[in-house]
């Protein structure tokens, strides 16, 4: 591989036009081709294979039109204290409200809640629900501005009133100021690294036409394959990510590549041909571990692992043509000020930081082997007490009108009522259809936790029922969650009792909680599947049992930590306030999944690109101790300026407004941290220390039935000698 990457690497070199016009003509062309494709298709989530999502079908079928997804208003009135929200001069204002409301555009309609009986016990509370024959995103100004004039007018009146509901919800951005500090401090840290403006560009110029490329693509894929404007979220983020990371392997090597004397375009050849065979193993496994996320079996996800599998095979294609091309374009403006200065290929200067601490984890490997994972492995221990769910308006900032909506409506109506459970009888069978149906709704109202039920409601043609069910918790209480199991699990005593009926429990919190037990069940299948492959591709790579199961136990050990850091701080509160997290409560359910899928890629990145050059080392006849220094020497340096970039990406999500958006950014910034610097730095040199020279043990029979991929680059070592590492501790390359 590493001959054929080779000769990859000239040829985008010497023929750096094409290649360089190519790509421009690509990322056109796709770029034509979605501007004229079809919208995105509005989508609605879907959880094939669970009750919620079997009992929202019928629904669907059985009430054609009742599950519109209009925008809808769920307006709170409160009366001061001392007043009754009935007196007669509330019912007026709240009347008042209603009648403007229902006169204005797009209102399907406005429910007065002292028809509704929509009224607290004590007469302090009550709601008005504005339903409308649009999407909320499809929302008039003019309709938004009558609702918002008539609650004005209400508070003017004496009420306080606030609007939950998606009508007037409030969208906070991805990232705020944080994320584009995030990316300025990326960018500061390139040029730290490469000492070069252009070096410290170019991967970001490369990285935005892969990432312009894949988006592009899915732009103009989306209606062929149903896929929404969220699916590319992951395609993005990783897609720039890896773009990145790709880009800075090369262009190091390239440098080392020119400051040991090679011309431009042989130096392009030997960086693919080395740091490209490690950028295309460790996209391979990216892909693996996107690809696995099918393994969950929700079909948002598959299509957003995908359509991010996709984008980083672009960037490993950009890395490997058109990173070279740019790299003709500017032999010489890339290298750093002190080579364009003196000239000098190698400095003798004594070991860079990076074999420094090689050399302290040489002298000390027990230690610090004993030390990372304890350390690790306490961070680690929260995750005992992980609950999957949803969040909704309750984790939202008390600044917005919906998150005060959802507490006035708590306080007043209990902790359930926020999150009631649809029920859906189905009496196609029954002999007598509206007294099974009743049975079913008592007998599911004596159930411990359930507060209040609704009057049952038939369809049109008679055959199937709905009512809700009102807990006694919160809608992401754990007590809520057993509620619903509780219920189904006397599905077979209540349906005994109402003969020919039958029921399902759904909505939206039950809805979370299948799900959330969906992933649940799924985690450890994908961590099998996706480590497993990854593990097979390892020993293909670096044809040693070790290294493939050393990397595989340091990421589940990084990985752990950073779900039990988020666990600490978003479900138990550990720190919330400093990161403005409102309210603390169960972990975003597909998290697990994503911190999984996100940082495996990322930390296989860093294990390829950091043993294959150990390897490098040690296959070309380096000491085992003596390889590790020599890897340490050549590639911590990079694989800590990738580390800090990506942290600090990730990091300037933790400034937006929505709690699950801070949750992803904490933790896969707190997950490249500790896989970077805790498992690459000081786990994996101290394994390699403690086992020496057996790190390469690989049985013979496998050895001869696993196929040579050269990826250290053993071949050109034949050709190229002067490429080989130096072993001497008082040579660095510039």
């Amino acid at each position: 591989m590493a001959t054929v990457l080779y000769r990859l690497g000239r040829l985008a070199s010497r023929r750096r036009w094409y290649v360089t016009v190519f790509w421009v003509l690509v990322l056109a062309a796709l770029g034509f081709a979605s501007a004229k494709a079809p919208a995105a298709p509005d989508t609605t989530f879907s959880t094939p294979g669970v009750e919620s999502q079997r009992a929202f079908d019928l629904i669907q079928q059985r009430f054609p039109g009742a599950q519109a997804d209009g925008a809808v208003a769920r307006v709170v009135f409160v009366a001061p204290d001392g007043r009754r929200i009935t007196s007669a001069r509330d019912r007026a204002t709240v009347g008042r409200f209603v009648t403007a409301v229902a006169d204005g555009p797009q209102v399907a309609g406005a429910v007065n809640p002292f028809q509704a009986d929509a009224v607290s016990k004590d007469a302090s509370t009550a709601f008005s629900t504005v339903t409308y024959k649009v999407k909320a995103d499809a929302l008039g100004d003019t309709a938004k501005k009558t609702l918002k004039d008539a609650a004005q007018q209400a508070r003017d009146a004496g009420l306080t009133v606030e609007i939950g509901g998606t009508a007037l919800a409030s969208q906070p951005s991805a990232g705020g100021l944080g994320e584009v500090i995030g990316v300025g401090v990326a960018a500061i840290v390139l040029v730290i690294t490469f000492g070069a403006l252009a070096a410290a560009g170019l991967p970001l110029l490369t990285a935005i036409v892969g990432v312009g490329i894949a988006m592009t693509a899915i732009t103009a894929l989306a209606g062929t394959f149903g896929l929404s404007d969220t699916t590319g979220t992951l395609a993005t983020m990783l897609g720039l990510a890896c773009g990145i990371d790709y880009a800075v392997f090369v262009v190091f090597r390239f440098r080392e590549e020119r400051a040991n004397g090679h011309d431009t375009e042989e130096a392009a050849g030997l960086a693919v041909g080395t740091a490209g065979s490690a950028v295309v193993f460790a996209g391979l496994t990216v892909v693996i571990a996107l690809a696995g996320l099918s393994v969950v079996g929700i079909p948002l996800l598959t299509k957003m692992g995908l359509c991010a599998a996709g984008a980083v095979v672009v960037a490993v294609l950009v890395a490997l043509t058109l990173v070279p091309a740019l790299l003709g374009f500017w032999p010489r403006a890339v290298l750093s000020r002190r080579y364009r200065r003196t000239g000098q290929r190698i400095q003798g200067v004594p070991g860079n930081m990076g074999s420094r601490w090689a050399a302290f984890v040489l002298r000390h490997p027990w230690p610090v082997l004993l030390a990372t994972v304890a350390g690790l492995v306490v961070l680690a221990l929260p995750v005992a007490g992980l609950q999957l769910g949803q969040t909704g308006d309750e984790a939202k900032s008390t600044a917005t009108t919906e998150r005060r909506a959802y507490d006035d409506l708590a306080a007043a109506f209990g902790a359930g009522f926020n999150g009631p459970l649809t029920v859906v009888v189905d009496v196609t069978d029954a002999t007598a259809p509206k007294a099974a149906a009743a049975t079913v709704e008592k007998r599911i109202a004596a159930v411990p936790g359930v507060v209040s039920v609704s009057p049952v409601r038939f369809n049109a043609a008679g055959n199937t029922a709905l009512f809700t069910a009102v807990p006694a918790e919160a809608p992401t209480s754990q007590k809520t969650v057993d509620l619903v199991h509780t219920i189904r699990d006397d599905r077979p005593a209540i349906e005994a009792a109402a003969p020919g009926a039958s029921f399902e429990v759904t909505g939206t919190t039950a809805l979370n909680i299948d799900v959330a037990q969906k992933v649940q069940s799924a985690l450890v299948p994908y961590l099998i599947v996706v480590v497993g492959l990854a593990v097979l591709l390892l020993l293909l790579v670096f044809r040693s049992i070790v290294i493939p199961i050393k990397a595989a136990v340091g990421f589940l050990l990084s990985v752990l930590a950073a779900l039990g850091c988020v666990v600490a701080v978003f479900q138990w509160g550990w720190g919330a306030s400093a990161l403005g997290v409102e309210a603390t409560g169960p972990i975003m359910s597909m998290m697990p999944i994503f911190l999984v899928g996100i940082v495996f890629g990322l930390a296989m990145d860093y294990e390829v690109f950091l043993v294959s050059r150990i390897r490098e080392a040690y296959v070309h006849g380096s000491a085992a101790h003596a390889s590790i220094a020599t890897g340490f020497r050549y590639s911590a340096r990079v694989v800590t300026a990738a580390a800090l970039i990506m942290i600090a990406v990730f990091a300037g999500f933790i400034t937006a407004g929505e709690s699950m958006i801070k949750m992803i950014g904490f933790g896969l910034a707190v997950a490249v941290l500790f896989d970077a610097f805790v498992v690459r730095m000081a786990f994996v040199p101290a394994v390699l220390a403690i086992l020496g020279d057996r790190i390469s043990w690989l049985p013979a029979w496998l050895d001869r039935l696993l196929p040579n991929v050269d990826i250290e680059g053993e071949s050109l070592s034949r050709r190229h000698p002067a490429t080989t590492p130096s072993e001497d501790p008082e040579k660095t390359p510039v």
